[in-house]
């Protein structure tokens, strides 16, 4: 009997269990979306396709075209979801979701390929105002994050340090902006940005390094060769794996912490895919539902409303 996890533990060791393994207690999602409309678009997706000359139906039109016209790309999603457990539909929503929302598709697969190899030889690192990454996190600040096993809990433990201690403050006489860890330290071009098949953010490759490492063999990744950190993230074959094992960290967070399996509801794995952050929304969700006569269930963003809302064209595809 799994024992009800207290909201305060917002990061739980989370096990990658066997794909539709049973857990007592566990509440299967309902598909489909629990919001009749779609939610809001923030705007700055919407000004990123205007900009473009396009728009989302434009989009989401070219990144069905690259999946359905793709057979190499195809079989690579089907082997890599295999290999994590997951249903390829998964990957799927979250490739469609970028695509549309926050980049255009590239024509072929090929060109992620090439894009990946320009970004190879540059030379750049992780840093803010001159202190590198290594440099900051060897701050006493964050000493009790060297007690975590894996990259997952290390880096899970360092952004709440960030959250909490150095963002939006000033902290041995230096100022530190009011923005996400992953923005200040770890995208040396200009905020916000992503990259490749899967838009993974650096920081989150380096969260999942670990896992990726143990299921698909890629070495791991370490913060101080940003250009390697890249690499992973554009490579399509390498990012696929690291698409695959975020997606299987938000299953087991919701099944471990919140008691519920999201695994039947791509909209539901798309919108963490987006907004990130499985282990502590999973336990809000756990704190809301104690003690309440039905359970709320997790409610997907615009932009897994959009998976759960052309599922039927998107699962064609398989």
């Amino acid at each position: 009997m799994f024992h009800r996890i207290k909201a305060a533990i917002a990061v739980a060791v989370v096990c990658l269990l066997p794909f539709g393994a049973a857990a007592e207690g566990v509440l299967k999602v309902p598909d489909g979306n629990r919001n009749v409309e779609q939610p809001a678009i923030p705007g700055a997706s919407t000004r990123r396709t205007k900009a473009g000359r396009t728009t989302f139906d434009a989009k989401y039109d070219k990144v069905h075209d690259l999946l359905a016209n793709d057979k190499r790309l195809m079989s690579k999603i089907k082997s890599t979801a295999s290999a994590y457990g997951i249903d390829p539909i998964h990957i799927i929503g979250a490739i469609v979701g970028e695509h549309t929302y926050n980049v255009d598709a590239y024509d072929r697969l090929q060109s992620y390929y090439v894009k990946a190899a320009a970004y190879a030889g540059d030379s750049f690192r992780f840093d803010y105002d001159g202190e590198k990454i290594d440099e900051f996190v060897d701050r006493p600040q964050f000493a009790d994050c060297d007690r975590a096993k894996g990259s997952y809990l290390l880096w899970s433990c360092r952004e709440r340090i960030w959250e909490t201690t150095f963002r939006g403050r000033v902290v041995g006489g230096k100022s530190f902006p009011d923005n996400r860890f992953s923005a200040v330290f770890f995208q040396p071009f200009f905020a916000g940005q992503t990259f490749g098949l899967g838009q993974i953010n650096p920081l989150t490759a380096l969260m999942m390094t670990d896992d990726v490492a143990r299921v698909s063999g890629y070495p791991r990744l370490d913060e101080n060769d940003a250009a390697d950190v890249y690499n992973a993230i554009m490579d399509p074959d390498i990012s696929l794996a690291y698409m695959a094992a975020s997606i299987r960290r938000s299953i087991d967070a919701y099944r471990r912490i919140a008691h519920m399996d999201i695994s039947g509801n791509p909209g539901i794995t798309a919108t963490l895919y987006n907004i990130g952050n499985p282990d502590q929304r999973a336990a809000a969700l756990a704190a809301r539902n104690r003690g309440a006569a039905s359970p709320a269930w997790p409610e997907e963003n615009y932009y897994g409303w959009l998976v759960n809302d052309r599922i039927r064209e998107l699962r064609a595809l398989l």
